[in-house]
């Protein structure tokens, strides 16, 4: 059996920047252990496999060990994949998934524009466990589907170097470290660690920013957001808040395709 692979890095307008997802489209779908050792064999964060729904195409995501309910940067290079190939009519193309049905739409300067859900956050107290756990206090700990730790400045999320193996007993698949922004500008930065499910830091991450956007719109009383993940490779999102959504866009840019042989 032969699929088409195709690799992408999300939320950059370069190579070798943002978060590098494999996209695989199948015309009917393979059994999920497959789906599972085809994400293993390519050891990145996220695959994204498109195929066949009842309505149209269905999307799913594979960490190297686990299916995820939703994840952003693949679902960007999914619909990127598409776009290129002129594979779907139009601007908008949609994705029925596990957390419903998701839209992408390809802006007019260059951009992908996904809508998500936006994630109602619930204040926690600040624990010695979880300060111990990120080896820094931070000033504020939430939780959204992922905990997310606020620090005061972006210098003191960038210098975290937290304790992976107890990030992975948290009752959450992921913790987000965030702050406001610092000198290299935007409204808010952060950092993404998700060992439980075999991604020790995530690059660009789509789906934190469902629980970051409505945070940061809250705190700083607007809606239009420009963030920065302050990973090695880095990331850039634009998000706007709409209610109970979040419109989350970056760039995509292709940079290997093949044949995946098994």
């Amino acid at each position: 059996m032969e699929l088409i692979i195709y690799q992408v890095d999300a939320f950059s307008s370069r190579p070798f920047a943002g978060n590098p997802a494999a996209v695989c489209p199948v015309e009917e779908w393979p059994a999920d252990h497959l789906l599972q050792s085809i994400a293993a064999e390519n050891n990145l964060s996220e695959t994204a496999f498109i195929g066949p729904d009842d309505d149209g195409l269905m999307i799913r995501w594979f960490t190297p060990t686990a299916e995820v309910d939703l994840c952003g940067h693949a679902t960007l290079a999914a619909a990127s994949v598409l776009f290129s190939r002129d594979a779907v009519e139009g601007p908008v193309v949609a994705f029925a998934s596990r957390s419903g049905t998701l839209s992408v739409v390809r802006l007019d300067d260059g951009r992908l524009e996904m809508d998500f859900p936006a994630w109602p956050a619930e204040q926690l107290e600040v624990t010695l466990g979880i300060s111990q756990t990120l080896g820094a206090v931070p000033t504020e700990l939430w939780h959204a589907n992922y905990y997310m730790a606020v620090f005061a400045d972006e210098d003191a999320v960038r210098a975290l170097t937290p304790d992976l193996k107890r990030i992975a007993q948290l009752d959450a698949v992921g913790l987000i470290a965030t702050a406001p922004a610092g000198q290299g500008g935007g409204d808010f930065v952060s950092r993404f660690f998700a060992p439980r499910v075999g991604v020790p830091e995530d690059p660009a991450t789509g789906s934190a920013h469902c629980a970051l956007a409505p945070y940061w719109a809250r705190r700083l009383g607007k809606n239009s957001l420009y963030a920065r993940q302050v990973s090695a490779r880095g990331g850039e999102l634009w998000c706007v808040v709409e209610g109970d959504r979040v419109r989350i866009s970056g760039h995509a840019v292709e940079v290997m395709s093949g044949v995946l042989r098994f």
